[in-house]
């Protein structure tokens, strides 16, 4: 039997995204690092990209009910930890973003009727309750946008930065910007090149083997916020 060799450049841009959001989340553990805000802008598109990439797979569609499922479930896991760890939070963790943009993907992919109704009705959520979604409707934008970017050349890789960039359209991080703040200037320049450094990964990286990031790595979500929930009650 032919087993297909595992995409190395897929793991390790999921391994990238997983550290960049640890260290996002390393903020508000209780030491001043405003700067992790820069890195932290890439997790977000990067797992957006890995979805974009899975889906682009022939017999993507055998999976993606089982893909779904795993999203909706650690959506509800992960809500608990993500309110105790995050100060004041005023949305919902990223999975159901996450969730509802596979669905939109799906919807644009698959010209079924059930899979266009499923990705109609997230969309019609996303944009009724953007603000209750981490990253608003443009996040829940994004896995398509770089579905539809994903075997093009390299430039095309500017429109789903720029939806990334809108996705991240908190009004501080744009006033911060102007007074020339360095930080907020790296985060916009993060928003809108993480897309293409997320495509040149998958291009130019396919010869490495990191360990292989499987269905456990959706415990690593909840688990993180709980160990730095410890670290910041350590240090207290």
């Amino acid at each position: 039997m032919h087993l297909r060799k595992r995409d190395g450049a897929l793991d390790l841009l999921k391994w990238l995204a997983l550290l960049s959001m640890l260290l996002d989340h390393l903020r508000y553990v209780g030491f001043s690092a405003d700067w992790l805000y820069v890195p932290g802008r890439l997790a977000f598109p990067w797992f957006c990209l890995a979805m974009a990439a899975n889906l682009s797979r022939a017999g993507a569609r055998k999976t993606e009910w089982r893909y779904l499922g795993w999203l909706l479930v650690f959506s509800a896991v992960s809500e608990i930890p993500y309110r105790l760890y995050i100060p004041d939070p005023d949305t919902l963790n990223v999975m159901p973003t996450l969730a509802l943009g596979l669905l939109v993907t799906r919807g644009w992919q698959d010209q079924s009727m059930m899979s266009r109704l499923l990705g109609a009705a997230a969309l019609v959520l996303a944009a009724v309750f953007p603000e209750r979604l981490m990253f608003g409707f443009f996040g829940v934008l994004l896995p398509l946008a770089m579905l539809l970017v994903f075997r093009r050349p390299w430039y095309f890789s500017l429109l789903p930065g720029l939806i990334c960039l809108a996705a991240n359209q908190w009004q501080v991080l744009y006033d911060s910007a102007r007074f020339g703040n360095s930080v907020a200037i790296l985060g916009i320049a993060a928003c809108l090149f993480a897309p293409m450094l997320g495509m040149f990964l998958l291009r130019h990286a396919r010869h490495l083997q990191p360990p292989p990031m499987r269905r456990w790595a959706y415990a690593l979500y909840p688990a993180h916020f709980l160990l730095l929930l410890a670290i910041r009650q350590s240090i207290a």
